[in-house]
């Protein structure tokens, strides 16, 4: 797949640009599907944010607009949701908990049908972003089921997100050093300004805000 990890979301003109890109047409033109999952393996996550989420999708002017739920895929059978994700442009990943989601990506099969979806996107926010990687670090896993901090290691770099969000203090770069020490790979921390678009294996980052690679890659 062709991937736009985000930390916020589409947040400005350049990682709009950068989605425009990847999609190869104007979002006018493009289907999406959301996928607010991970949403409900976090506790402070709501069917209100849950809502916000789906709803906000409607302000970047997608031609259509759909919700993919993972939980619900094993009891409706691949012949009707299969075709569903093919059809879309775009999955927009919600944020929430990463284990929970790389949980029901595996379950459902969605996991393993990305790797047959070339020209889709993922458009991840958070822990949408966060899955597609090695490891989370411990101190994002919430969900209680969780075996570890591992995700689907997609991509070779892990993502400590909202850097120096206001309605997140703890979340500092002094904060995101002392979870990088706790990796084994490279790992970025990033402001909702930032994302990371990643096409065969190469990483751009675009950022109107700031970042830091914690981890240099050896």
């Amino acid at each position: 797949m062709k991937l736009l990890l985000t930390s916020g979301g589409v947040t400005n003109t350049s990682i709009r640009g950068a989605l425009v890109d990847l999609l190869g047409k104007p979002i006018e033109e493009s289907s999406a599907l959301c996928i607010p999952t991970a949403e409900y393996g976090h506790p402070r996550c709501t069917p209100a944010s849950v809502w916000r989420f789906i709803a906000g999708q409607g302000d970047l002017g997608w031609k259509s607009v759909g919700v993919l739920e993972l939980t619900a895929l094993s009891s409706i059978g691949e012949e009707r949701w299969v075709p569903w994700v093919r059809e879309a442009d775009v999955l927009l990943v919600d944020g929430g908990d990463a284990t929970y989601l790389c949980h029901w990506m595996r379950q459902s099969g969605l996991a393993d049908l990305l790797a047959t979806l070339p020209e889709t996107v993922w458009v991840g926010v958070s822990a949408g972003s966060m899955v597609m990687t090695p490891r989370i670090g411990d101190d994002f896993v919430s969900w209680p089921s969780a075996t570890d901090d591992r995700t689907l290691g997609i991509v070779d770099f892990s993502i400590f997100p909202h850097l120096d969000n206001p309605d997140l203090p703890s979340n500092t770069m002094a904060t995101a050093e002392e979870w990088a020490a706790g990796l084994s790979g490279p790992a970025y921390a990033v402001d909702d300004q930032t994302a990371f678009k990643v096409v065969d294996g190469t990483v751009e980052v675009v950022s109107e805000g700031h970042w830091k690679l914690l981890t240099p890659q050896n």
